[in-house]
């Protein structure tokens, strides 16, 4: 059977219908997002915690964000791998089906910003393809590409670290999705002026 004819009789869960339905209207905030993942690939490794922060009206809004350690036990002991990670974490704690769900419902139809957002994105998809629901729909910026845009520059790429010492957003001590995430949407209402993004 055709891919597409699939997708049309496909029972998405009632999150996801939901989700779908908030395309209808235009976008009224940014979401800034970082995740924290096992490895590279998407078809292998898995997102171990996720943090992000709505941006309206050029400010980050601290009273509305999201974070959580993705409870992946079965992925970490089929590795090999420590779980030690999400055992000391303070975060909250969500088995990944009840963090994509709720990450859904907090970005709605936002428009998504990241540092190399694409992976991101790709390691989201991975997971909400495990439960039965299509792919993220809503559009995404790259503080990265923004900023090579703005200067001009294509023959390189920018770590965080790199933008944030050029922006003069200080590092932070602990080490989490939520720190990057704020970081970059320090940088993002940096760029987004510059490049007079409204």
């Amino acid at each position: 059977m055709l891919d597409w004819l699939k997708n049309i009789n496909k029972d998405y869960p009632d999150f996801w219908k939901d989700y779908l339905t908030k395309f209808e209207t235009k976008p009224n905030k940014f979401v800034v997002l970082s995740t924290e993942t096992s490895g590279l690939n998407p078809d292998k490794d898995v997102v171990l915690s996720l943090g992000a922060f709505s941006v309206i009206d050029d400010s980050i809004v601290i009273k509305e964000s999201f974070e959580t350690v993705l409870l992946q036990y079965k992925y970490l002991q089929d590795n090999g791998l420590s779980n030690e990670f999400i055992i000391e974490s303070k975060m909250m704690k969500m088995p990944e089906p009840d963090a994509l769900e709720a990450f859904v419902k907090f970005i709605g139809n936002s428009i998504l910003v990241g540092h190399h957002i694409n992976f991101d994105i790709e390691m989201l998809n991975a997971a909400l393809e495990r439960l039965n629901c299509g792919r993220l729909k809503n559009e995404a910026l790259d503080v990265d590409v923004m900023y090579r845009k703005l200067t001009d520059i294509n023959d390189k790429q920018f770590s965080l670290d790199d933008l944030c010492e050029i922006y003069k957003i200080p590092k932070s001590d602990r080490n989490s999705s939520s720190e990057d995430a704020y970081r970059i949407g320090l940088l993002f209402l940096k760029l987004k002026s510059r490049l007079g993004i409204k």
